[in-house]
């Protein structure tokens, strides 16, 4: 017997790319949002057909709002597709967003190792950037981010 054959890919959400810094992100990122954003592009893009082959394994597995991380499942057959649609997303709720693929991977052993890499860097980033004296509850929920990362299975 042969299991389903899927991609993972690791992404990087830009909200808002024109805001200021120091301004706070007007929505949070949750699995809901992004999962519906890209499965409303697909179907603006590619139709109730390109929608019902593409959605067989979609999933999105991982979103941390904290750092803008996510990891979105999609079959080998239709990667592509949902790829594509992916990068046609251009707001989530009604804020401006863009999407950058950091990770392609066929197995979410090689998927989870990029993510924890790119979180480890991402929170350093967010420390650095005028934000050292963290309080303690985000510290604390980024660590149960990751250890979200570590717990992911098919």
């Amino acid at each position: 017997m042969v299991g389903f054959k899927n991609r993972y890919m690791v992404m990087e959400v830009f909200i808002d790319p024109n805001r200021e810094l120091a301004v706070e992100d007007p929505i949070i990122l949750t699995q809901f949002n992004v999962s519906k954003a890209i499965k409303d592009s697909i179907l603006v893009n590619f139709g109730e057909c390109g929608m019902a082959s593409s959605l067989g394994s979609f999933q999105v597995k991982y979103v941390n709002p904290i750092t803008k991380l996510c990891i979105i499942r999609a079959s080998r057959e239709e990667h592509q597709k949902v790829w594509s649609a992916i990068t046609l997303v251009t707001s989530i709720g009604n804020c401006p967003v863009l999407f950058n693929l950091l990770d392609l991977s066929g197995c979410i052993r090689a998927c989870k190792t990029a993510a924890m890499k790119c979180e480890e860097s991402k929170f350093e980033q967010y420390r650095i950037v005028g934000r050292e004296n963290l309080p303690v509850d985000v510290t604390q929920r980024m660590q149960n981010y990751v250890e979200k990362i570590k717990l992911l299975e098919n």
